[in-house]
């Protein structure tokens, strides 16, 4: 039997845990790939609301919040409360500052690495990826797994 939660899971960790291999190598063990996104768009942008950041990279206000708090305790972000005190504004500290070239060619070097991994797949996994979120945004798995539910009761 193959749970395709737990099969997902252990791609991200293949992926995700070679990147991370990629900065231990560098010298930067506390550096995960889940930051590289956070320190481009803020290098890109500006400071920002971590609301705008989440959507900026394409997650949850959740979990950029938990990113972001994470990279604080590394010194790659501070926080400052914004014009609505609910709000934090999330600026790059000067240590993110030096490891911005750092991380620049690491994403360069996993972009290329992840294109031919696509180019070696049958169906670009880059590709695959978009489809199944764009399809689960227009019906959640919630909803198809309560269909099923339905169906066998009927």
């Amino acid at each position: 039997m193959t749970f395709l939660g737990s099969r997902l899971r252990h791609l991200l960790e293949l992926l995700d845990g070679d990147v991370a291999g990629v900065y231990a190598d560098l010298g930067l063990p506390d550096v995960r790939p889940r930051f590289a996104p956070v320190v481009r768009t803020l290098a890109q942008g500006g400071p920002s609301t971590i609301r705008d950041l989440a959507a900026a990279i394409g997650v949850t206000h959740s979990a950029a919040s938990q990113t972001v708090a994470e990279m604080a305790r590394q010194d790659l972000v501070r926080l400052e409360t914004g014009a609505d005190a609910r709000q934090r504004i999330v600026h790059l500290t000067e240590r993110a500052q030096r490891l911005l070239p750092v991380i620049e060619a690491e994403m360069a070097a996993t972009t290329s690495a992840a294109e031919a991994l696509d180019a070696q797949l049958p169906y670009p996994l880059s590709r695959l990826v978009e489809e199944a979120i764009g399809a689960l945004e227009d019906r959640p798995m919630r909803d198809r797994i309560g269909a099923v539910v339905v169906g066998k009761q009927m």
